[in-house]
């Protein structure tokens, strides 16, 4: 039994925490909509304030961010028809090549490759772009009074910062998840009998999967604010798209995995 699992059941019906909800979270307490239930977050920190109104906003945040998502998968599509790209012939390398030049597949897999190589395409980008990120550069100046414009004081908007550090948070997390997803369902496989019992490998995947959702609608929030960055950024949704419908192939119970709080209709009920 984990220690955050002895407190709860130590403290029993005295909170209203929920159990195991940080096992298959992406450890962001700053946005997350249950950090109020969460004893993990509870124990490790001393001033809390007032989580409750703090999870009703990060709630509202990710919501909107799932609308972004939404409106930059279509755009993908609309774009990629437009530019006579079909997405779904988008090779990075011939598959059947790579896996031969690696022994064992279950620790370096091809989408373990293309998450790694995820990584890489978000830093060449900021290199190449750092200018545009500066105080002074026009373009930031533009995007800035176009989120200010859009404020509103009883609705949040995702801003262009917002977008910056969604994309910086789930950069390295996609990997990391999935490598522990793919280490996870080499285990199992050598398991003589899982039952019902969910699949380490299928939670963790579905926080890599949010991962990528959630970095496909922020990089659709750069695209509107830049456009002359269009077809470098493009390149990276369109990247992530075909990781995310990869992932979802080999593990095709990912999206369906109930994660505790997040996932439930009444969570700790």
């Amino acid at each position: 039994m984990s220690t955050q699992d002895g407190a709860f059941r130590e403290n029993g019906e005295k909170t209203n925490h929920i159990p195991g909800i940080y096992n298959y979270c992406d450890r962001w307490c700053e946005r997350c909509p249950f950090t109020s239930r969460c004893l993990n977050f509870e124990m490790s920190e001393e001033k809390f304030g007032d989580l409750e109104n703090v999870d009703i906003t990060n709630e509202v945040f990710w919501q909107k961010l799932n609308e972004t998502f939404a409106e930059t998968l279509s755009m993908l599509k609309e774009m990629a028809a437009e530019k006579g790209i079909d997405l779904e012939s988008i090779e990075l390398e011939d598959e059947n090549d790579f896996e031969r030049r690696n022994e064992d597949p279950s620790v370096v897999h091809i989408i373990s490759h293309m998450a790694k190589s995820y990584i890489t395409m978000v830093d060449n980008w900021f290199d190449s772009n750092v200018y545009i990120l500066e105080d002074d550069h026009p373009e930031l100046k533009a995007a800035a009074a176009a989120d200010a414009a859009q404020s509103r004081p009883d609705e949040d908007t995702i801003t262009l910062t917002d977008s910056v550090e969604v994309m910086r948070w789930y950069q390295h997390q996609i990997y990391v998840k999935l490598r522990r997803a793919l280490h996870s369902a080499h285990d199992e496989a050598t398991e003589d009998d899982l039952g019902d019992y969910p699949k380490d490998s299928d939670g963790s995947t579905k926080v890599s999967l949010i991962g990528m959702d959630r970095s496909m609608g922020a990089w659709g929030k750069i695209r509107t604010n830049f456009p002359d960055e269009e077809d470098s950024i493009l390149g990276i949704i369109a990247h992530l798209d075909r990781l995310r419908r990869r992932t979802e192939t080999e593990f095709p119970d990912a999206r369906a995995f109930v994660r505790p709080g997040f996932d439930e209709a009444n969570p700790g009920s």
